[in-house]
């Protein structure tokens, strides 16, 4: 490889890390925001609907920018269906497992999805998944107990299993992605799934919608904003290798913590700490094992020179 190639490639590596950090603050400052709101009373489907029709926008800016409005029709609509229906599903209870549990807590468990993805791998797609990656799975769950304390009482356990549930709806979406990000463009995606949101929340609201104060409503135009930003962060850090970018994903461990003391007064204990420690070490080594094994199949077949 030339040197021309080699800056090439390190300066995708830097902006990809760059943007990973930049949607993990994103979407740190969208729950706590979104938190910030369910204190002020809304609920889980007018934080889902609130949250999509303010980070349309963003993502209609971002699409312009770089591209045009007729990227933006679908190759497969059915498939932006399922897609939308499983990311609203799973949005949903991740909204109500942050109006359940405290912000670190809610986040830490939300980071188990890459164990589920591996798991649904397995199941739904056939993928050979071997010794390492089942060891990071169960590591992953040990992390969860640690975190739930289901002998103890410090957390509800209606909210460490609607974390889950949202957790294995991401680890859903994901399976889904890598199929249609094989026809669709990365914006469609993103737009669609935006306008998914609108939609099922819109239909929602009769039924659960309600009048707020302003500083609510100021509240979920923050949320939905920085969803948007932080989704287009992510989208744009995807020029890096995923093995490289996945680690600073748990960095929104760190700031959820953060906000969580600043603006709940809520001090995460011991086992917060060390069963948060556990999901982050077994979500980085499992991305680790993904692109050990995704790096031998293209050598296998000779796309990548040996080193």
């Amino acid at each position: 490889m030339d040197r021309g190639a080699a800056g090439h490639d390190h300066e995708l590596v830097v902006s990809g890390i760059l943007c990973r950090i930049g949607s993990g603050l994103s979407f740190s400052i969208m729950g706590a925001m979104l938190k910030l709101a369910s204190t002020r009373g809304f609920n889980a489907p007018e934080l889902v609907f609130y949250r999509s029709v303010f980070s349309l926008p963003v993502v209609l800016f971002w699409v312009l920018k770089r591209e045009n409005l007729r990227i933006l029709r679908p190759n497969r609509p059915m498939a932006h269906v399922w897609r939308g229906l499983m990311g609203i599903v799973s949005m949903g209870l991740t909204f109500q497992a942050l109006i359940l549990l405290p912000l670190a807590e809610a986040t830490a468990i939300n980071f188990t999805a890459p164990i589920f993805a591996t798991i649904l791998s397995f199941l739904v797609l056939r993928e050979e998944v071997g010794i390492h990656r089942w060891s990071a799975v169960i590591l992953g769950f040990i992390g969860v107990l640690v975190v739930a304390q289901p002998t103890g009482t410090s957390l509800p356990l209606l909210g460490v299993a609607v974390a889950l549930g949202a957790a294995f709806g991401q680890a859903s979406v994901t399976t889904t992605l890598r199929h249609l990000q094989r026809s669709e463009h990365i914006s469609t995606i993103v737009f669609w799934f935006a306008v998914s949101g609108i939609v099922a929340g819109g239909l929602a609201m009769p039924f659960f919608g309600q009048w707020h104060d302003a500083v609510g409503y100021a509240f979920v135009i923050a949320g939905g904003l920085a969803g948007g930003i932080g989704q287009l962060f992510m989208t744009s850090s995807l020029r890096a290798p995923v093995a490289v970018i996945a680690p600073f994903d748990y960095l929104q461990i760190v700031a959820a913590t953060a906000f969580g003391w600043l603006l709940f007064s809520d001090v995460p204990n011991l086992s917060t700490i060390t069963g948060a420690g556990l999901i982050a070490a077994s979500g980085i080594y499992t991305a680790w094992r993904e692109h050990v094994r995704r790096r031998r199949l293209r050598l296998e077949v000779g796309t990548v020179p040996a080193v």
